[in-house]
């Protein structure tokens, strides 16, 4: 095989599932997607032991991916980069600089958050070393389409795995859901991929008279989308008959950041936070802040029995988020988790913390059903 007839392999670091989506991307335009092994402790082991000690979590996650993908054989890894007050904007060079100084000299390319399709467009063009409008507008679409289905699985995962009688049977369900969206290569295979998973996640079965909890999951976007990072703690609150909904996803972001404005529907993740963040948080200070503020509010408002807010150790913006908490619960009757991660945070006091916070939850939940049916008797 000749240089030219070689595709070039691409890396992505992992966060979730997207990396389902950038694979169908990268596939249209005839690039290979190098998907490198899941984050282990591995990954985090080689991230922690080349970066700054003070990083953030997702830096050093991120790191390891790059690490694992780069002695697997890559060609390239592709970061994504951000303007603002997050440090998230200085990951592209100290990981470059990082992996340079270990002896890697696989290339690096960067993708430029908030540059809209233009951004997205150019990253292809660059990797692919080609110029066609007609097939990188097919490779976005498939993308971004796959995006929100997966997202809706996950939901869909949520809603059964706190009701399932048998633990493990959702997330068995869901694993044969997942093959179907991967092999998908175009909308109208996507939509039928769509249908097919959905019918196999009905297969679960589940107790429709269970007590479940509904819970928003905010924070740090990576946290609260990556299973490794945040200890999968949707699967843990599930066997507590807990159903999560996280406030922040790629799907939600795509709106804000990516999806032109004529083709969005409703209100966005962003304009909602700029509205109800307004009393406690006047402007954007950076990361994932404005719009934690926003979600403990709008969770409140449609009656959620609790939030928790997942954020990486020394992350400015969330602990500026988990400050201003204490001054929403005037307005805000809520019951808020703050759990902070790092390399360090241990598994048992962990699920004990989640533990209590959901028993609370219970009690809290029983208590004011049992007022509110008190009430049309003392009415009397």
């Amino acid at each position: 095989m000749t240089d030219k007839k070689k595709k070039l392999k691409v890396a992505f670091p992992h966060m979730g599932t997207v990396y389902i989506a950038w694979s169908a991307a990268l596939k249209k335009v005839g690039v290979e997607p190098f998907v490198p092994p899941y984050t282990s402790k591995k990954t985090l082991s080689l991230g922690t032991k080349h970066s700054p000690e003070a990083i953030c979590l997702p830096y050093k996650l991120i790191l390891g991916n790059f690490i694992e993908a780069i002695e697997g054989g890559t060609d390239y890894v592709a970061m994504i980069s951000s303007p603002g007050c997050c440090r998230l904007g200085e990951y592209g060079n100290c990981i470059y600089n990082a992996l340079t100084d270990l002896g890697y000299h696989t290339k690096y390319i960067e993708l430029t958050l908030y540059d809209g399709i233009k951004g997205m467009y150019d990253f292809l063009k660059k990797i692919s070393g080609k110029n066609d409008p007609i097939l990188f507008a097919r490779a976005i679409n498939i993308a971004i389409r796959k995006v929100f289905v997966l997202d809706d699985l996950e939901n869909l995962l949520s809603y059964y795995r706190a009701r399932e009688i048998k633990f493990g049977d959702a997330e068995k369900h869901y694993h044969k859901a997942i093959n179907y969206i991967k092999d998908a290569d175009n909308t109208r295979k996507l939509n039928k991929a769509k249908k097919m998973a959905f019918e196999e996640m009905k297969k679960t079965e589940i107790d429709p008279n269970k007590e479940v909890l509904n819970v928003d999951l905010t924070g740090e976007i990576y946290l609260v989308c990556d299973q490794f990072s945040n200890q999968d703690i949707t699967r843990e609150l599930g066997k507590m008959g807990v159903q999560t909904r996280r406030s922040l996803t790629i799907s939600s972001f795509l709106k804000d950041a990516i999806i032109p404005k004529v083709f969005r529907k409703g209100e966005t993740h962003l304009q909602r936070a700029y509205r109800l963040a307004k009393p406690y948080l006047m402007r954007d200070i950076g990361g994932d802040s404005l719009e934690c503020v926003s979600d403990v509010a709008y969770a409140d408002e449609r009656g959620i029995d609790g939030i928790i807010h997942i954020s990486p150790f020394t992350c400015m913006p969330e602990i500026m988020s988990q400050n201003i908490f204490p001054a929403m619960r005037e307005n805000c009757d809520i019951p808020i988790l703050p759990l902070i991660m790092d390399e360090q945070t241990g598994k048992a006091g962990y699920i004990t913390r989640l533990e209590a916070f959901v028993d609370l939850m219970r009690r809290r939940k029983r208590k004011l059903a049992a007022e509110q049916q008190n009430q049309p008797e003392l009415a009397k």
